[in-house]
């Protein structure tokens, strides 16, 4: 279906790029069906995000809609996972170029770690954007900032600007507790075009008084882009206002 291809021997442990056709979730690299754990996860997701007491109304759109596509992964933070994430990432960039800038989203599992808490979790998180960060071959995205301290930054890859959110199963944010660890990458453009015609400021209603009807209350470290560094936001922990982000552009 795609001409990125990934070698055999890979796909017999990484599985970078999966979508439903026709119903059977394939591996889209090679059009074989996935194997057992990525279909046990992927239903577990689906499941997950279509729930009524999900708080994302984007993401159960493209869950309804069939326009995401997903990736099996080993541990979270691992170089070889960084290398197939690139990879299918890649593949995500294309596909979503001939969709015409369809809304579309990608989500990265994990087989691992599980997270005994959101320090661990947040750290395993950006280990596996700087290494996936190091096999860049493109500029940072223009528009944004490659400065996580600047409220203007998104994480930039293949010269496109992610939002990126992170699940996982010690997550305080109940919409995002998710037994695998998963990164979920949302191409920033999807956003400026919503704001354009005027539906985000709508989206961000919907989605905050859902979070606040489960939670109790919205997570405290979200904002608009522009007024707060949206590096805070990607794990889903609720970071002090001294916190510094790991991250660092480079290159060398």
């Amino acid at each position: 279906m795609n001409a990125l291809r990934v070698p055999a021997q890979e796909r017999e442990q990484l599985w970078p790029y999966l979508g439903l056709v026709d119903g059977e979730l394939l591996d889209l690299h090679s059009d074989q069906p996935a194997p057992a754990i990525a279909r046990l996860v992927h239903d577990a997701f689906v499941g997950h995000v279509s729930s009524p007491g999900f708080v994302c109304v984007g993401a159960r759109a493209a869950v309804g809609r069939n326009t995401y596509r997903v990736a099996m992964l080993g541990d979270l933070g691992a170089r070889a996972s960084a290398e197939a994430l690139a990879q299918g990432l890649r593949s995500f960039a294309h596909e979503w170029e001939e969709r015409d800038h369809d809304f579309f989203t990608y989500a990265a599992f994990f087989t691992g770690p599980v997270a005994q808490d959101e320090v661990a979790f947040e750290r395993s998180l950006w280990r596996q954007l700087q290494d996936l960060h190091q096999l860049d071959d493109e500029p940072w995205a223009r528009g944004v900032s490659d400065d996580p301290g600047d409220p203007r930054f998104s994480f930039s890859f293949g010269g496109r600007a992610y939002f990126i959110v992170g699940l996982h199963g010690a997550s305080s944010r109940w919409s995002r507790r998710f037994a695998w660890p998963t990164l979920v990458f949302n191409p920033h453009e999807q956003f400026d075009e919503l704001r354009q015609d005027g539906r985000m400021s709508r989206w961000q209603q919907v989605i905050r008084a859902r979070d606040a009807e489960l939670q109790g209350g919205i997570n405290p470290n979200l904002g608009d882009f522009g007024q707060l560094p949206e590096a805070r936001q990607y794990s889903g922990k609720q970071n002090p206002p001294n916190w510094k982000c790991p991250f660092q552009a480079n290159y060398s």
